[in-house]
């Protein structure tokens, strides 16, 4: 389902919760309330897609099992790629059972690879199984091994990260994925290209 434009209620409930929070360091990031400005748009410990310089940040809650988040993928790709200055920031929201967050586990983990790692996992179609998951990142060129490995060196940081974008998305009462915040703005659904251009453009405009 395509929603174009949102709520009075939704905007002014997400305006309220990401305006005035003062950025912090990585150090301190821990004590941020994930509900801050800081910690939704700006988590530094989330992979950023686009421009990591951008004007605008936009922000997907996504599950790699979720059929309308892989099929939305590429346009929201070409949306960002296209405009040259948006940070998008995907947040994995596992929510589609244990193949999704083993998936999200994965591809954190992956580290400089995690782009080509998701890359290779929404360019599926259907539901995932944990074979599945790992033949497609070994054929991408990753060692499941290494990348398991890795994750449990780094799974205090992975799991509180998968913790924070899950309690975001759950404050914002998005029934599902994919869901987007673009600015201050919510959008819980896809957005047709030509909307998420629109929703960039107002936030430009503050």
């Amino acid at each position: 389902m395509t929603i174009p434009s949102i709520s009075r209620r939704r905007l002014i409930v997400a305006s309220a919760v990401l305006a005035g929070t003062p950025f912090l360091s990585r150090t301190a990031f821990a004590e941020v309330d994930p509900m801050s400005k800081e910690a939704v748009l700006f988590d530094p410990q989330v992979p950023v897609l686009g421009n990591p310089k951008g004007d605008v940040t936009i922000v997907e809650y996504f599950d790699y099992q979720c059929p309308y988040c892989k099929k939305a993928h590429p346009d929201d790709m070409r949306v960002v790629q296209e405009d040259g200055n948006v940070r998008f920031v995907m947040k994995d929201w596992p929510i589609f059972g244990p193949p999704s967050l083993y998936a999200a586990r994965l591809t954190l983990a992956a580290g400089s690879g995690h782009a080509k790692a998701m890359a290779a996992l929404m360019a599926t179609k259907g539901k995932l199984t944990p074979d599945m998951i790992e033949t497609i990142l070994t054929k991408a060129g990753f060692s499941v091994p290494k990348l398991n490995a890795a994750y449990d060196r780094d799974k205090d940081r992975i799991n509180s990260m998968l913790q924070r974008n899950s309690t975001q998305a759950e404050t914002f009462g998005f029934p599902g994925t994919p869901a987007y915040v673009i600015g201050t703005a919510i959008y819980p659904g896809v957005v047709a290209p030509k909307d998420m251009k629109a929703a960039i453009a107002a936030a430009r405009k503050g």
